[in-house]
Order: C-alpha cells, then structure tokens, then sequence
C-alpha cells in the first residue's frame, strides 16, 4: 500500500489504527474508530467528506469560512482528486464531529521554532496527530486550515474517486486499473460514461479503496491556477446569505444589555421597556439581561431604555490604570516564557546602548457582521444556527446550559461575515441558548448593537515592549526584548474551557522565533494582570512583536548608519527567509530608506505561522499630512493553491495592520471602551491605500495566508514615517503622533 493510502486511512476513514508508538500517549485511545458523522443518515457518504446522492456531489467543507475564501479552497482539494469542477458541487461545513479535528493547529503549539528542522522538532511534529486526534478539536484559526486540509482532503476526494471505480469494475466484471474518470464519472474501457450518482450507492457499500496515489502537481485543473470562488458573485451582489440574515417561521428577536467585564446586575426594573411596542420579555441572563420582541429594532430599542445598572467590577477600568499594571509588570520581572536565551545578552550590552520602549493599545476584532446566533431549543434537542470557529466548543457549552446529551445539540455552522478571531468565541451563542431555553419551541434569533459589540469584544490586549541592544557598524550584537502582556491563551481557554498550566508563548510569538543570527539574543514574555478579557487577533502575538522587533531592528540600524534591508539580509540565515527579502527588494527597487523631497521608505520582516513576510511601504510627507503612496509585500508559502485569492490575502492582511496601525485602539474608561462605534474606530480609508504589489514564493513548507501578512505592516509604515520625517514612532495608533492625508 502507498504511503498516501496509509495516510488516507489514518487521517480520516473511520475505523481502527495500529501507529507505532502509540502506547505512551494511550493507544487505546488514539486508535479506537472516529465517530461516523453520517452514520444513520443516508446522505450518501462516501467518507466523511464526500456525499454522493441521485441530486449530485456535496463537499464536505468543515473549516469555518469568514471571509479568507475557506470553503472553496477546501472543496477544491477535494475536487480536484474526486475529478470533478468543484463550481459543480454543493460545499456544506458539515455536522460538529471528531473526524473533522484539525491536525495542523496542534503541530504548531510545539515548542520549536518554524525553522528547526532538526530531528526533535520533526518529530514532535510528526506526532502531533496523536494530541489532535485525542483533543478532536474542529477549530479553525492560526492559519491552519489549508496546511491541515492539503493532505486529508486530497486522499478523502482520492479515496472517493477509486472507490466509485472500485463500483463501477465490479458492476462490469472489469478491473478496477482499466478505468479512468473525468468531470463527475467513469469512464469504461469501451468510453461509456457512467455518472457518479449512478455509483453512489452501490460505491457505499464498499469498503472504501485506499491504495490511493495522489495526482502529481503537473496534473493538476483547478489547484495553482487562477480559481473564481463561488461565494464572491454573491458577496458582490449582496445575495451572500450569512447567519444574520436568517429567517425562519415563528422566529422571535433577541438582544443584550451587558454588564461590564467582571460585573453583574445590581438593579432592574423592566416595566418601561416590557410596555414599549413589539417587546415579548425582559430576561436576566448570564452577566446582563436580554430584551425578548417581534423584530430586532423594537428589542433594540427597548434595550437601550432599559432602566438598569450594573456593578463596578474590582479590576483596573481605565486606561491610565492599564498601562500602570503593564509598567509594574515590567518593573517586577517575573518570567511566564523565554525560548529565546542565546549567548551573553547581560555581558554584551553597556550602559548607553541602544535601550527603548514600545506600546501596542487594545484592539477590537470589529467584524461587520455583529455578533448573532439564532438558536431553537426543544425538549428534546437543541438546534443552533451560527457562524462559529470552535464548533465543538459552542456545542459543548449548549449541553451543559440545556442540560440535553450533545448528541442532542446540532449546530448548523453559517457564513460568517468577518472574524478577525472573534468568532472564537461562544459568548453570543450561549446568550442565544439561555434565551431560547424560556421560550421553548420558538426559534430565537439573537443580535447584538455595534455598541455592545464594541463594549464586549475581547479584544487583542494592550503590551509594552522593553529593548536594549548593541549594534556597531558590523551589525547588531545584541538584543534583549521583554513584552508586558496580559495572557491570551489563560484568557480564551478560561472562557471556552479551562485554562492550561504552563506560560503563553504567544506573549513572544514573532520575536523569539524569528530566523536572525544575533550573537546575543533574548526574548522574555512576562505575564501581567488581566484587565479586560484579551482574546485572538488577526496573527495573535505576532501582531504586535512584528512592530516592536521590527522597529527595534530599524532603529538599531539608524543609529550604526546601516541600511536597515542590508543589515536585515545581514542578520538572516534562514534561506527562505532570506529569499524573500531579496524578492521584496527587487520588487520594490530598493535604493535606500531615504526617498528625498519628503519620501521615505521603510521595511520590515516577520515570519509568522510558519510564513516568511518581507514589506516595503513608501509614504510622503505632505502638507496635508503623510501620505502613503506605495507598498509591497512578498510571502513564502510553498505552495500556491489559488493565485487570485492568495494575492487578496497578503495584500488584504498587508493593509488591515496598515489601517490599524495608523488609526484604531480602544481605550477604557470605568471599564467600557471610549469608542463605540466606528466613526470612532477608522480603519483606512479608500483615498489613504496604496497601490500594493505582492509576490508569493513557493521555497518552504506548505502554510497558509490569513495572518502572515499583518505582521510587518506596522514597523514597514513606523520606519517609512522616520524615512521621511526623522520622527520615531514607538506607540501605536500613529495618529497619536502626526496626522494622515
């Protein structure tokens, strides 16, 4: 059997297991069968991932799709070994269940930087299916859904492809290698075309076929060519149904008032709001109260003329506080994580060295889509229509709410109009359960304001960096960073689940693992107090140590008069790594940080799950303010699966951390955010982006493309603005400092 067919039946064909070694992380766990998400259904499943009925192929897509073209790519790895136009297929998320568990997460939780590739790390990543199998978790998030699917998914349409052969021989007395398929059939010896559908059932009553041998990349009609997503015709013409736009018959309307983070109700009356048109209930739920009406608007505005206060919660409520408790966290020194400790870096640095200090302020995830859930409990069942990233996390907490087995709970996973990590969270869907549990037999839809959207997102937290360096004309000796920051990982785990033992290497993630040969180098994580609940951002920790290390890199460069894309290419001694910023120079003809007239240039790299990112951005300084009139980004990502939609996301990720870094924080006072809204909140606007070019390498490991390319974006705009300007900027949100045309 080839190696692709043991791999195949590992990976997901639902049955039993010998992997040798097993026994020392209980083998009889790992190797009992996965649960069937079909089973009992005729649904026409081939395997887990492919349904094949008289109505034609669906795919089975599990990984949630926000906006970052998810669905589609994970239905055109299975097309394109199944032999079939995956614009043919339906693509559906499928049920909650441990077959779809995400192998790919997990091996980037192991404590080895992306390029170490000695034989521990392998290893370890080797082995990284036996946790993910056991923990069984669908999660989507750190850019691991096409790393995780790139294999599996291509062996499920494989596996689906040679079973229906396997059928159709069988029904002819041929031999199964006799035949070929083509565009949804097989084909016989004598060109008889025999549709899939004609196969489906008897195909499932066969064991499945796993002698597979996936097609080589030179055979390839859909993967590394140009491809037109199904959903973006809809998402142009607005006919894109997400869960909010849900309707159902008998369907009630539901929103929140919320108390503060840490805070409960101290008082209530609901009369006023109970009396006003359209409104069904006032009910005190978990944390806050929920406004029960007809529609949206009338549960809306009674929320808002809801006569009821909350306590004070006993944690630091405003921002000035915040930053107290980060500074003290510095001056305490108690270590959560250091996987960066190499040389000397006490003995290299002298008194007078280089020595700074950044700050990142929180961030919203401020999805265009508010937060919805629309949720049917019974007394038997409980049936949950939402967008979610953790649909097995969201299920879980249903079934304790409800108090009904989770076999009883089916959640239908929706279109989910942007994330940014949001959607890892389950607190809408279990607001939308607790409501749904007083009316008994009536589906509720749940929809909260932009205001309680704001007020509530967990957002990416607030951190101060600490650097002292060396740097001579030879380059940067070294460096010592220190982060400041509440833990994400305690935070999120405490709200889904339980908090994990062990410091939160997030906290440094972006700085200790990045591949430069400094000969003193360290990177601290110390862990402050939590003020606001923090949760996942676009690129996580990275999101913000791209910015500290990157300008840390500029300054220190600056200061010894080196060009700051040679001393990059000095320090690095990672070849892909270093490919790119070779790529991000010839692209953007490089000839120096200084522009002249005003122009400036800067760069920055960071490498982030697992992708290497170089950027270039080029900005004016104007009467009007600066102005940002060019970038340029390049990422590694070893193979290119869809051209159109991996330009989107670099570029797409590239000026989400420019807009941010330019203009967006929440600050906090008596513990609820400043901002509201976005009038308050600006991302970039049409007339401040540049025109952007992108160039994507194909040197490392297959990754994917949703985080990377918010990294460097940040420190690249910081060190173009010092270009120009000879203004060092080390606190985010720019506009605090000067002003943008």
């Amino acid at each position: 059997m080839s190696r692709a067919g043991r791999i195949a039946r590992r990976g997901f064909l639902i049955g039993s297991v010998a992997v040798a070694g097993g026994v020392a992380f209980g083998a009889w766990r790992y190797t009992r069968p996965l649960p069937d998400p079909f089973a009992g259904t005729d649904a026409g499943a081939l395997n887990p991932y492919v349904l094949i009925d008289a109505d034609g192929v669906t795919l089975v897509a599990p990984r949630a799709d926000k906006g970052q073209g998810a669905r589609w790519l994970q239905a055109a790895l299975i097309a394109e070994e199944l032999d079939i136009d995956p614009a043919t297929a339906r693509i559906i998320p499928g049920p909650v269940s441990a077959a779809y568990y995400n192998r790919a997460l997990i091996a980037d939780f192991m404590p080895f930087a992306p390029t170490d590739t000695g034989w521990l790390a392998e290893t370890a990543r080797g082995a990284a299916d036996i946790p993910a199998r056991l923990l069984s978790w669908q999660m989507t998030g750190g850019s691991s859904s096409t790393a995780d699917g790139f294999d599996k998914l291509r062996e499920a349409g494989a596996v689906a492809r040679e079973t229906l052969k396997q059928a159709a021989a069988t029904r002819h007395g041929l031999s199964r290698a006799d035949l070929n398929t083509a565009d949804g059939a097989v084909i016989l010896p004598d060109g008889t075309r025999i549709p899939y559908a004609d196969l489906a059932v008897e195909a499932a009553r066969l064991e499945p076929v796993t002698d597979i041998v996936l097609r080589d990349r030179s055979q390839w009609r859909w993967l590394g060519q140009p491809m037109q997503r199904a959903d973006v015709v809809a998402k142009s013409t607005g006919t894109q149904v997400y869960g909010i736009d849900l309707v159902l018959p008998e369907m009630l309307h539901a929103t929140v008032r919320m108390a503060p983070w840490g805070g409960t109700v101290a008082r209530l009356d609901p009369v006023a709001a109970e009396g006003m048109p359209g409104v069904l209930r006032v009910l005190p739920i978990t944390g806050g109260v929920a406004v029960l009406a007809r529609d949206t608007w009338s549960a809306m505005r009674a929320a808002a003329a809801l006569d009821v206060a909350f306590t004070t919660p006993d944690t630091a409520g405003d921002q000035d506080a915040i930053w107290a408790a980060l500074e003290a966290t510095h001056d305490a020194g108690a270590i959560d994580t250091r996987r960066r400790d190499d040389g000397d870096v006490d003995a290299a640095i002298a008194p007078g060295d280089f020595a700074a200090e950044y700050r990142v302020p929180f961030l919203a995830h401020a999805p265009l889509e508010p937060m919805n859930a629309t949720v049917l409990v019974t007394d038997d069942a409980c049936t949950i229509w939402a967008g979610t990233q953790v649909p097995d996390f969201a299920v879980a907490r249903a079934a304790a709410l409800t108090g009904l087995p989770q076999t009883a709970i089916r959640l239908e996973n929706q279109m989910i109009g942007g994330s940014f990590g949001r959607r890892l969270e389950i607190d809408f869907i279990a607001q939308a359960v607790e409501i749904a549990m007083a009316v008994p037999g009536r589906p509720v839809k749940l929809t909260w304001s932009r205001e309680e959207d704001f007020a509530h997102d967990q957002p990416r937290p607030a951190q101060i960096a600490r650097v002292r360096g060396r740097v001579t004309a030879d380059g940067v000796q070294a460096l010592d960073l220190t982060v400041a920051s509440p833990s994400v990982i305690a935070s999120w785990f405490g709200r889904v689940s339980s908090a994990p033992p062990g410091g939160d290497v997030s906290i440094t993630t972006g700085a200790w693992d990045q591949p430069f040969a400094i000969p003193h180098f360290r990177v601290t994580g110390l862990r402050a107090p939590e003020t606001v609940p923090v949760s996942s951002w676009r690129s996580v920790g990275a999101s913000s140590n791209g910015f500290f290390f990157g300008t840390a890199l500029d300054e220190m460069f600056a200061t010894a008069g080196i060009d700051p894309m040679e001393g990059l290419l000095r320090l690095c001694d990672h070849a892909p790594s270093r490919a790119v910023l070779e790529a991000v120079r010839d692209l953007s003809g490089w000839t120096g940080r200084a522009g002249g007239q005003g122009r400036g240039r800067g760069v920055a790299f960071c490498l982030s799950f697992g992708v290497p990112c170089a950027q270039v951005v080029e900005v004016e300084d104007t009467p009007q303010g600066i102005r940002l009139t060019q970038a340029f980004a390049v990422a590694d990502v070893g193979i290119v699966l869809d051209p159109v939609n991996a330009e989107a996301q670099l570029s797409g990720g590239m000026l989400f951390g420019l807009g941010h870094a330019m203009n967006c924080e929440l600050t906090y006072r008596g513990h609820a955010p400043d901002q509201t809204n976005f009038h308050a909140y600006e991302g970039m606007r049409m007339h401040q982006t540049p025109a952007v070019q992108v160039r994507l390498l194909e040197n490392g490991p297959l990754r994917g493309l949703g985080e990377p390319g918010v990294p460097p974006a940040a420190a690249a705009l910081g060190n173009a603005i010092f270009a120009a300007t000879g203004q060092r900027l080390r606190q985010m949100p720019f506009s605090r400092a000067v002003r943008f045309a």
